[in-house]
């Protein structure tokens, strides 16, 4: 095994061309923490936004980012009895400070990763954890949707959304997901029972009666939506922070509203794990790409266009 790695690292701030692929020191597992070989990583808005935005969770670069990860387990370090070396794991590293996926090889806490399903492959692995992480403890965890509970998920062809629509079908939810119009069929064939064009609807106008409301695209969106609730109902917003204060907004309409971010979680990942095996979840690829080009699936994801994950692959 090589003392060096490749990377796709960034010295700067800005668009796409600032990644270039790097040689940096191979990490070493400390107690409790398993190396990987990175066999495939998955993408997600939060990569784009880190690579280009000041104002994101990370110190300044130089960094290499990358939270989702299917591989190999390589090395073991002291106290970690759950893996072996050549054991196939899945899972997100610690979010937001353990990126590092983009890389060859990656280490982070051994209970981060829970076993790869057989029926998937590592680009299949690598799209799922972050996403489904967040739809995850946002139905389940957050809002404990229960059946025949109405759920109403914005952007529901994205990475999140389509993994919470599987989620939430798997709970028994009647499922109403917004999306253009290109993009409805897809959704029927996930599971959705209802689909709105939010472009030509006002879903606020639309849809009443709702249990609980799953949103990642604004405060702004966030605060109509609160009006689809039914009274008790249940917003949870995946913009950690923002100047409008939607737990007040909520309270005045007698409904609840919470603001998330996602957590590396194995309980979780075993449940997602168990709904594969199943056959009740499957990631969508948007598009796959090889470690060098990295960029290429940065400026694909900057467009905002993709339905479900882009992925980088890591021979």
């Amino acid at each position: 095994m090589s003392e060096n790695m490749r990377a796709i690292s960034q010295d700067t701030l800005g668009g796409p061309e600032v990644l270039t692929e790097v040689q940096l020191p191979r990490p070493v597992p400390g107690p409790g923490e398993i190396l990987v070989r990175v066999r495939a990583a998955g993408l997600n808005p939060t990569d784009w936004k880190h690579r280009a935005n000041a104002n994101a969770f990370l110190p300044p670069p130089p960094f290499v980012l990358g939270w989702d990860v299917s591989g190999e387990v390589a090395e073991t370090g002291i106290g970690v009895a759950l893996w072996q070396p050549g054991d196939e794991v899945f899972g997100m590293l610690p979010y937001p400070n353990g990126h590092g996926a983009t890389a060859e090889y990656v280490v982070g806490p051994a209970r981060a990763f829970t076993r790869k399903p057989a029926s998937l492959d590592h680009v299949q692995a690598a799209a799922i954890p972050l996403a489904a992480l967040t739809a995850w403890q946002a139905l389940v965890d957050l809002a404990d949707l229960q059946a025949g509970q109405r759920v109403l998920i914005h952007a529901a062809a994205g990475g999140v959304g389509h993994f919470a629509v599987q989620i939430a079908k798997a709970r028994g939810a009647y499922v109403i997901g917004t999306a253009s119009a290109p993009n409805h069929e897809f959704l029927r064939g996930l599971g959705a029972d209802e689909v709105i064009d939010y472009r030509t609807t006002d879903v606020a106008e639309a849809v009443r009666e709702i249990d609980v409301v799953l949103d990642s695209i604004s405060d702004d969106n966030s605060v109509q939506s609160l009006h689809t609730l039914r009274p008790g109902g249940l917003l949870v917003t995946l913009r950690p922070t923002g100047e409008v204060d939607l737990a007040g907004e909520a309270s005045k309409l007698g409904v609840r509203a919470l603001r998330m971010l996602v957590e590396d979680d194995q309980a979780g990942m075993v449940a997602l794990a168990g709904l594969v095996e199943s056959g009740t979840l499957r990631p969508t690829i948007a598009g796959t790409f090889p470690l060098a080009d990295t960029a290429k699936a940065h400026a694909l994801g900057d467009t905002g266009r993709t339905v479900g994950k882009l992925v980088v692959t890591v021979p």
